[in-house]
């Protein structure tokens, strides 16, 4: 016998999905009470009236969950850490989803409720990364996804729909674009961006809103410091500060200069490709700034083995498995990397370039001495010949063992 659906927790943004569902799951759920959850992971303006849109809308409550510090800390930084990207993709959508719904969680449990509601499309990754979450921590809950059992079937009908509710929204037809907003970076899919032949229209107003394109960026490069202790920026231009107040500078910093606009054709994990451009200011400039301090502080074999490692997270992230053994396993392998990677890097930025301009750090493993093209005292290079005969054995083998061959 299903079980009776009085009390539902709904993962709420305040856009055009959820802000139908609650009307929706009123009229098809009688006489339920819907709690509304938002967790601010970095929308901003985006937050604005949203208690009053949601009790208008038939909610009994709203939840609004301060999760930046948490985000940065506990998702943000383990991905900057393994320098984790999918199809360079720098994770935004992905790791805020698992921060979001063990909130979302928390509270459905706290409040007694029967089920959870989602707005993911039955098409998209996030519906995989909230109910993954949701069977980690609440592995019996019942979990309702409207997109994969209503009558709607598009975008345009959702409006159609919010119409006839007298729901307000913040878009038109015409603006229609699908997007995702946190601290870390801003997704936008749909309209003319499902043709990859339709280049995006940076320039169009209000299209591009953590930054500007590289045409319109300053004529003078922007210079900028980072400090990293273990792996993990804490100070810019020399000046400590919080997580959270780091990447909203850098984002600044960034979209003024135009970097961080990505343009890809990416590889979902239900099964279809999918176009999106995303922008990721501060995230572009963190991923840089890392990746050019551990050139001096890894050494060749963790270097180069902590990329597949990278992969490998990049895709767990990305398919919704962060709260996995093997994340956990990977995350605590690509910690122990980072004892050595403090130090600092300078940049500059230029019309959406990212250019080193010098990295230094306590744990340097570059030896200029050693290095150099003259003479030094610890490198004999007439060793090389030995070397190069050891190592090239297998080749010289198989060369005069050839000539013996009748292929």
């Amino acid at each position: 016998m299903a079980k009776e659906i009085k009390k539902i927790v709904l993962a709420y943004s305040g856009g055009l999905d959820t802000s139908i569902i609650i009307p929706w799951l009123k009229d098809n759920y009688p006489g339920c009470e819907v709690i509304a959850v938002s967790g601010n992971v970095g929308q901003g303006t985006e937050l604005d009236g949203l208690e009053e849109k949601a009790l208008k809308t038939g909610a009994s409550k709203l939840y609004i969950e301060d999760l930046r510090k948490e985000y940065v800390e506990e998702y943000i930084w383990p991905c900057l850490k393994a320098d984790a990207k999918y199809e360079e993709y720098l994770l935004g959508t992905s790791h805020a989803r698992p921060c979001i719904a063990k909130r979302l969680v928390e509270i459905a449990l706290k409040e007694g409720a029967d089920a959870i509601c989602h707005g993911c499309t039955g098409k998209g990754n996030d519906q995989v990364r909230f109910e993954l979450a949701i069977k980690a921590f609440a592995p019996d809950m019942t979990v309702i996804a409207p997109w994969r059992i209503w009558d709607i079937k598009s975008r345009d009908e959702e409006i159609d729909y919010a119409e006839a509710k007298g729901i307000p929204l913040r878009i038109s037809r015409e603006t229609n674009y699908s997007k995702d907003k946190n601290l870390w970076h801003l997704s936008h899919e749909g309209l003319d961006l499902e043709n990859p032949a339709n280049e995006p229209d940076y320039q169009k107003p209000g299209f591009l809103e953590l930054g500007v394109s590289p045409e319109q960026a300053p004529d003078e490069p922007t210079y900028i410091t980072l400090h990293f202790e273990k792996g993990v920026p804490t100070a810019l231009d020399g000046e400590e500060v919080d997580c959270v107040t780091l990447i909203e500078k850098l984002n600044a910093i960034g979209g003024k200069n135009g970097i961080g606009i990505l343009d890809i054709v990416e590889n979902r994990l239900v099964g279809m490709k999918s176009r999106g451009v995303y922008e990721t200011p501060a995230g572009t400039i963190l991923y840089r700034a890392h990746d050019y301090l551990e050139t001096i502080t890894l050494d060749k074999e963790t270097a180069h083995f902590k990329r597949i490692v990278s992969d490998k997270l990049a895709e767990l992230v990305y398919n919704g498995q962060w709260f996995t053994p093997l994340r956990e396993a990977i995350s605590a392998f690509v910690d122990e990397t980072q004892k050595t990677v403090t130090g600092d890097v300078k940049l500059k930025l230029y019309k959406g370039n990212l250019i080193g301009a010098g990295v230094t750090s306590p744990y340097s493993l570059y030896n200029e001495q050693t290095a150099s093209f003259g003479e030094d005292d610890d490198y004999n290079q007439a060793d090389a010949a030995g070397f190069i005969n050891l190592f090239g054995l297998p080749v010289k083998v198989r060369a005069q063992a050839k000539k013996n061959w009748d292929l």
